[in-house]
């Protein structure tokens, strides 16, 4: 049976999320529409407020609904040690683990010459000034295990060795492949632990 135009925009809208295949996409439309339309109306309103409040912190580049993020905004955190991430939600990740206490810097992706992403589309500018104070003594390059990430990994320290930090890659917890936002706790906090100079 076909579902109206209306559901099924709906349906393909879902599926673009990411897990997310087209049985389980209609299962939640149709859940939604079971619920009434105050539910719907509901989700479409709360994600309206999410895309005009929630942005980039302009210090980190994570997410955030101010212009600072909880993270930089803590005097408490270490501004010594700054962990390079691809993503805002790799940031998500490192923070559920709780046993990080320094900083991050958002790449914004990967270096990936055959999507056309060269290290210009990245924040490699904004990481560089952000070392211009002196405070930062360790980056830790947190890239995904795969092979854009472990390219834009050695092309950073590549880049930052002349400014004389310690740099290091974050350890082998993590397996060849794998995604960060789906790392367990435990697996996290080794890959942590385990870091290495490049």
């Amino acid at each position: 049976m076909k579902l109206p135009a209306p559901l099924e925009a709906v349906v393909e809208a879902l599926q673009k999320l990411p897990g997310v295949g087209s049985k389980s996409a209609q299962r939640m439309a149709l859940h939604l529409l079971k619920e009434g339309p105050q539910a719907m109306e509901h989700l479409g309103e709360l994600l309206s407020q999410a895309a005009r409040k929630v942005g980039f912190c302009q210090t980190c580049g994570s997410f955030t609904d101010r212009p600072m993020c909880l993270v930089c905004e803590d005097p408490q955190r270490d501004s010594g040690v700054l962990v390079v991430v691809a993503e805002a939600s790799n940031v998500m990740t490192f923070e559920r683990s709780g046993h990080f206490r320094g900083r991050y810097h958002v790449l914004g992706g990967l270096v990936s010459p055959l999507r056309g992403v060269g290290p210009d589309s990245l924040k490699i500018r904004e990481l560089l000034k952000r070392l211009e104070d002196g405070k930062i003594r360790e980056i830790v390059l947190a890239t995904n295990p795969t092979l854009d990430g472990e390219a834009t990994a050695s092309w950073l320290a590549r880049i930052l060795e002349p400014v004389g930090l310690k740099i290091t890659r974050i350890g082998l917890g993590l397996p060849i492949g794998s995604d960060l936002e789906y790392a367990d706790d435990l697996t996290l906090d080794r890959a942590l632990e385990g870091r290495r100079p490049l």
